[in-house]
């Protein structure tokens, strides 16, 4: 909520803000509502993730400009935010520097990608990822984790314990050598196994 107070300040005298939402179905529903220009998306996003956002906002044909501003420096993930119709990618570190750049030059028609990016070397899995087969139950677990659910929403989704979903994740993670949620999702996406 800090950021998100943060970022009008910023952004108040050189655009008009039509409105700010907690989650992903709410940035779909919104967006209908109130056809902005430009849309700002993070990628980690509750209920429903950036990427799924942005792809049901292109699905209903609304054409608004969308930057992903996010934490997540990976290129694989940059490179998926523009797959789903992005035309800026700015990270949070980097707003208040970049944002109101980024947002003149994709209202004006153009492709915005933070320097931060185009400059990191290329990451670890960039020679190929591990291999990793999921049953197709973790695969289900792996997809609500994606689209921001907690382990709780997991279980009751699926018909099983919290227990079982948590092991379900826990076994993915272990078979990565990941540590955390973020991780756990940025390699799944690398990976294909989330779209």
């Amino acid at each position: 909520m800090l950021f998100a107070e943060g970022l009008q300040s910023l952004l108040h005298d050189e655009f008009e803000l039509l409105g700010t939402v907690g989650n992903g179905r709410d940035l779909v529903e919104a967006t209908l509502r109130l056809n902005p220009e430009v849309i700002l998306v993070d990628i980690s996003m509750p209920v429903l993730n950036g990427f799924d956002a942005v792809r049901r906002i292109r699905k209903d044909g609304n054409a608004a400009k969308v930057i992903f501003l996010t934490m997540h420096d990976d290129e694989t993930l940059v490179a998926e935010a523009f797959r789903c119709g992005a035309s800026g990618y700015v990270l949070k570190q980097a707003a208040g520097e970049e944002l109101v750049t980024a947002i003149r030059e994709v209202a004006q028609g153009n492709n915005y990608l933070t320097p931060l990016i185009t400059n990191k070397p290329v990451g670890p899995l960039a020679s190929g990822p591990p291999k990793l087969n999921l049953t197709p139950r973790q695969r289900e677990v792996l997809k609500l984790i994606s689209e921001g659910m907690t382990m709780k929403e997991i279980a009751v989704e699926l018909s099983i314990s919290t227990r079982t979903a948590e092991s379900h994740k826990y076994e993915m993670m272990e078979a990565l050598g990941v540590e955390t949620t973020a991780e756990l999702i940025r390699y799944a996406l690398r990976l294909g196994l989330i779209s």
